[in-house]
């Protein structure tokens, strides 16, 4: 009698999958310190593995670049059930708001590579704008309800005030001051909020 052949072990996909963000990762952090010029071969070493690992995975440098925006964006939606689930609405929304300065840093900073890749009708850009606009509502939605943060705002005007607090400073030290922004505006969301509740 036959032995029935075994079924094939699951650590290859699940090396590969791993592999794949750790070069996500160590590309965002060689761009960072090196800008977008950083040797595909360093990144390569960062992560840990072969440079055949990274053009197995990237065959390009600006597949590399669109991977690690892509992994921001979606790093920002799965931020919000986690923010919710440990912290007060509120609060959730204000951390967040902190992340999506960090998403700015990174598009920034990448943004030359991106070119039409991430422009306005780029199917990238479309999925990106709809993942950060239903992050935010939900957040924002849930602020509202809870009290915390005035009624009149909308998902849009909040985006469009921390795009601008984050891309309106071409300084070097932008991030600071853009962090401070962002803690004066969620603030003034408070502030309203509490004065409202109050009347």
């Amino acid at each position: 009698m036959k032995r029935k052949p075994t079924a094939p072990a699951r650590k290859p996909r699940a090396d590969s999958a791993r592999n794949r963000q750790l070069l996500i990762d160590a590309a965002k952090a060689e761009f960072s310190q090196i800008g977008l010029n950083a040797s595909l071969e360093e990144i390569a070493r960062r992560a840990g593995v072969g440079i055949g690992t990274l053009y197995r995975h990237f065959p390009t440098r600006d597949a590399v670049v669109e991977a690690v925006y892509r992994r921001q964006v979606e790093q920002l939606a799965e931020a919000v059930p986690q923010l919710l689930q440990t912290s007060p609405a509120g609060e959730a929304l204000h951390k967040w708001m902190h992340l999506f300065v960090d998403y700015i840093a990174t598009k920034r900073l990448i943004a030359p590579s991106l070119g039409a890749t991430a422009g306005r009708t780029s199917p990238l850009y479309a999925t990106s704008a709809e993942l950060i606009t239903r992050a935010i509502t939900t957040l924002l939605k849930r602020a509202i309800a809870s009290g915390e943060v005035r009624s009149d705002i909308d998902p849009s005007d909040l985006l469009r005030a921390m795009v601008g607090v984050s891309y309106g400073n071409p300084d070097a030290g932008w991030q600071a001051s853009a962090r401070r922004l962002i803690d004066i505006l969620m603030d003034g969301l408070r502030h309203a909020g509490t004065s409202q509740a109050g009347h």
